[in-house]
């Protein structure tokens, strides 16, 4: 059974998924936006600021381009908003230990800052954030779709206890106990 049959289209994880991949895109682009109409040289190594942060055409257009694919996974919904947002958000983590690396030096392309190198690892965090809500965590609910596939047999018994409970208490037992 695949995993985009367990969560219904109305589950209120989808909801989560669709409002971060949403605000985060949406973020990005007005970001690539300015840049790219300030009119910056593409590949400058020294940048200039736009909102704090340093910039040049490149950094511009890639912000433009995460930002359609988040916005995109925002429409979609459901789990692949869900995978959308953490694999964003894990690339932006990461570009974060790549630039912090870049830093001061000859192959810095998108012209990063340390404004820029935080600037990725919160995003990243907080997209990656928004994809695993209700995903990963040791203490999901039972009733929670991910739990479910990840504990097959724990989750047909509880099914299985569920419906004998309902059909005792459909024969009149109260609190399905035995007479």
């Amino acid at each position: 059974m695949d995993l985009r049959d367990e969560l219904p289209v109305d589950h209120r994880l989808a909801q989560v998924y669709r409002v971060g991949a949403g605000l985060c895109g949406a973020a990005l682009l007005v970001f690539g936006c300015l840049g790219l109409l300030d009119g910056l040289a593409f590949f400058s190594t020294h940048g200039e600021r736009i909102a704090g942060l340093s910039t040049n055409g490149l950094v511009s257009l890639i912000s433009i381009v995460f930002a359609v694919i988040l916005i995109a996974g925002a429409v979609i919904g459901g789990n692949t908003a869900s995978t959308v947002n953490i694999v964003v958000g894990t690339l932006f983590f990461l570009s974060g230990f790549v630039n912090l690396a870049l830093l001061d030096s000859g192959a810095n392309l998108l012209a990063f800052g340390m404004s820029n190198v935080i600037f990725s690892f919160v995003t990243g965090l907080v997209i990656a954030t928004f994809g695993m809500y209700g995903r990963v965590s040791s203490k999901l609910p039972h009733d929670n779709p991910y739990w479910r596939r990840r504990h097959p047999q724990a989750s047909a018994a509880e099914r299985e206890r569920a419906a004998l409970l309902g059909a005792r208490a459909a024969l009149g037992r109260p609190g399905g106990q035995p007479s």
